[in-house]
């Protein structure tokens, strides 16, 4: 198995011309890969060996590698099937070894690939081979075809006439066709290129809310279909709204077989255009559809989650509000509002409830429970949840602090989305075991403006509410990308060392979640870890977990000042020498970076990238990359959707950017749509060009629409002519490229990568 998981130069070309990298670059990433490297620290600490790629090219080469791995073992194992049968000669064998791609792997294994009793097999069993190989091969034996075609006329082997005759030996040609690796390439390709999506209501379909109208019948490109509308035709399939086919003109197709299986004109000629015709109807087209149907779910479902993991990607590095003092308050009228109060360390410390809405003086004795509660606990920031009442809730907590002169606390508005999930889930039971569920949102809610990154990783992404038809794509794929998000979110802020929780230590990197509950375990029975080197006590982490992980976690008041930063341990003597070098201790150096002006960087042991990294870390230790927090704020005459009218200029938080455009929270429990048209002034391709998740901006009221709960706003309307005035970017000159055998010459003292 190993040796089918090797890769060869060819392959390790392919790959590098493929994601545009050098080839001593993918070497290295594969090697570090290989001895169990984590993508965020190979990014972060192994510059000089990548030549400084980033996280995305090294993640993708993973998943080529993956993809490669996958593809030689398939390889290997339909070699093997095919010299059992004898049939394996020189020619497929080079063919079958140097197919980069997965599907025509499997075309060229088609032909021998074990099959069911089909119509062909029937002919060939009754002896018709040779007559179908006498039109395949269209050469002149001077005798007719009728002629040769009756001497297989044999009722004893149920072929009573000369029609049942030539009609098996078509069956025979037609499944040779749809059979040849070449002709279902070109087909394909084809299809992809004219065929169109023609999707139908189904008869008898239930379509209450006609949320599928638009599709009733449509019409669009197979190669231009945007993922989020082959999403919307795939879900109503699913609901039996709908049904959808991919139509190409059979002309195109049959004509493309024609010339290139008429070899020259014969009384062959009839019985092999029939042939075709049968291959194409009965056997190529619903093949390829069926081929194409995948491909086009597997580029739906990429799109889709690479949408889910931008806005993944933004909502996690939101700006936190920081270490302060916050009263969480999950809103309800009925039964309340849930409240919570967290220290500026998110350890809970008290939860009451607030009676808004239940009666005309329910609020003074709510204003009255508040006010003991900011001042017993020294209360910075109230975060309210923005679900049921949180207009109402956010109206009189302004109200409140106004009215009572609190004029240094501050109210913020934040997503509660997953927050019931989370209070249900047994990390919160773990957390919080005597606390009823709804204290436990509220708690989460607080935390959420604390710092959105420690709170939200707590969550299943999926609850989170900023995908695209998230329900619709491959789950396992989509768990799977979305844990690199968090991963690479959670290493790029880094992790406290004292303060985390299990949960989010998990997420650094080469820490695996029984080593974050040791990690927790050592440090409720230990007290605070005073150095980095301490964590090679815990059980779990040896030289290679601490190697990964130890660079990604902070200890700001520990024995080393160099433990607060992003400086990696095997980088400490470098920063030894550049403090000897200016006759400075290390903590001098960290409290004046100017120091680092004198700074020789060429008379240093280390890399051009390294030596950068840590002179800038040194500048600004432990900075937090995350932007400087401001709350949004809403507009105090709009509660509801009744109260916006078009033309109306208000601000909002975007809670979801689609293929299609931006949702935005303008404080009415109804998102607002900016179209993609609508959201710039130039031309954009996609919404992420131009908003983020989390980012507060403002917009212009087009419509709303009380009975369908459709907001439309636009953001174009109020920026400014659109600019006209760039200047065209310089063609960049070629440069001499090596040859295939020069590139290859270059992998000789690598020729094996596993």
């Amino acid at each position: 198995m190993a040796e089918a998981k090797t890769l060869s130069p060819e392959i390790l070309l392919h790959i590098a011309e493929s994601l545009n990298l050098p080839l001593h670059s993918l070497i290295a990433v594969i090697g570090l890969l290989n001895e169990g490297g984590t993508v965020p620290f190979i990014a972060r600490y192994r510059k000089e060996a990548t030549g400084n790629l980033d996280e995305v090219q090294i993640r993708d080469v993973e998943e080529k590698l993956a993809y490669f791995r996958d593809l030689i073992s398939r390889r290997e194992t339909i070699l093997a099937s095919i010299l059992e049968q004898g049939k394996l000669t020189d020619d497929l064998k080079a063919r079958i070894e140097g197919t980069f791609d997965k599907s025509e792997l499997e075309d060229l294994y088609l032909p021998y690939r074990p099959k069911r009793r089909t119509k062909a097999t029937i002919a060939r069993d009754r002896g018709l081979e040779p007559l179908a190989q006498y039109l395949w091969e269209q050469q002149r034996t001077g005798q007719p075809l009728t002629d040769y075609a009756a001497t297989f006329v044999n009722p004893e082997r149920e072929v009573p006439t000369l029609g049942d005759a030539l009609e098996g030996a078509r069956h025979i040609v037609a499944e040779t066709i749809s059979e040849d690796a070449d002709l279902r390439k070109a087909l394909r390709r084809l299809m992809f290129e004219e065929g169109i999506i023609v999707s139908k209501k189904s008869l008898d379909a239930v379509d209450e809310q006609e949320k599928f109208k638009m599709y009733y019948d449509y019409r669009e490109p197979v190669k231009t279909i945007p993922s989020h509308r082959m999403l919307a035709i795939r879900r109503g399939e699913t609901e039996s709204v709908l049904y959808f086919l991919i139509e190409l003109e059979p002309l195109r197709a049959t004509s493309l077989l024609c010339a290139r299986i008429l070899r020259q004109p014969g009384d062959w000629t009839p019985d092999l255009e029939l042939a075709i015709v049968d291959a194409w109807k009965r056997l190529l087209n619903p093949s390829i559809q069926g081929e194409l149907r995948l491909e086009l779910k597997r580029r739906s479902d990429t799109d889709a989650i690479q949408v889910f993991r931008d806005n993944l990607h933004n909502l996690l590095l939101a700006a936190p509000a920081g270490p302060i003092s916050v009263l969480g308050i999950d809103p309800g009228l009925r039964t309340g509002c849930k409240i919570a109060v967290v220290d500026e360390t998110g350890k809970f410390l008290a939860h009451d409830v607030l009676y808004l809405h239940t009666s005309k003086n329910a609020a003074s004795g709510a204003g009255e429970t508040l006010a003991a509660l900011i001042a017993k606990h020294n209360v910075r920031a109230i975060a309210i949840g923005n679900g049921t009442a949180s207009r109402e809730t956010d109206t009189f907590v302004r109200d409140f602090l106004r009215n009572h002169n609190f004029n240094t606390l501050f109210s913020v508005t934040v997503s509660e989305s997953g927050a019931s999930v989370y209070s249900a889930s047994d990390i919160a039971r773990q957390e919080f075991p005597d606390l009823d569920l709804t204290v436990r949102g509220a708690i989460s809610i607080a935390r959420r403006l604390q710092d959105p990154l420690s709170e939200l990783v707590k969550v299943d992404p999926k609850s989170i509410g900023v995908g695209q038809y998230q329900h619709d794509v491959d789950q396992r794929q989509l768990q799977q990308s979305l844990e690199t998000v968090i991963e690479s979110c959670v290493n790029r802020v880094g992790v406290d060392l004292n303060t985390s929780s299990w949960t989010l230590l998990r997420y650094v990197a080469g820490v695996t979640e029984r080593t974050a509950l040791n990690i927790v375990a050592y440090r409720d029975q230990h007290g605070k870890f005073r150095s980095r080197s301490e964590l090679t006590k815990v059980a779990g982490i040896g030289a290679k977990t601490f190697e990964q992980a130890a660079g990604f976690l902070r200890i700001h008041d520990g024995e080393n000042p160099l433990d607060r930063t992003a400086v990696h341990p095997e980088s400490y003597p470098v920063v030894e020498q550049i403090a000897e070098s200016l006759n400075t201790p290390i903590v001098e150096l960290i409290q004046r970076p100017e120091l680092l002006s004198k700074v020789d960087a060429r008379q240093l042991s280390v890399g051009a990238f390294t030596i950068s990294d840590i002179l800038e870390e040194l500048r600004k230790p432990g900075r937090d990359p995350r932007d400087r927090f401001v709350a949004p704020n809403f507009s105090e005459s709009v509660r509801e959707l009744a109260d916006i009218q078009p033309g109306m200029v208000l601000e909002g938080v975007v809670t979801n950017v689609t293929k299609f455009g931006a949702f935005v929270d303008i404080g009415v429990h109804q998102d607002g749509l900016v179209h993609i048209s609508e959201l710039s002034n130039r031309y954009i391709k996609d919404p992420s060009e131009a908003v983020k998740a989390g980012q507060i901006v403002k917009v212009k009221v087009l419509s709303a629409d009380a009975k369908t709960k459709r907001i439309a706003l636009s953001m174009k309307a109020l920026m400014g002519p659109s600019p006209n005035n760039q200047q065209p970017k310089q063609p960049r000159q070629p440069q001499a490229q090596p040859t295939m055998n020069e590139k290859l010459a270059m992998l000789s003292s690598k020729w094996k990568v596993s």
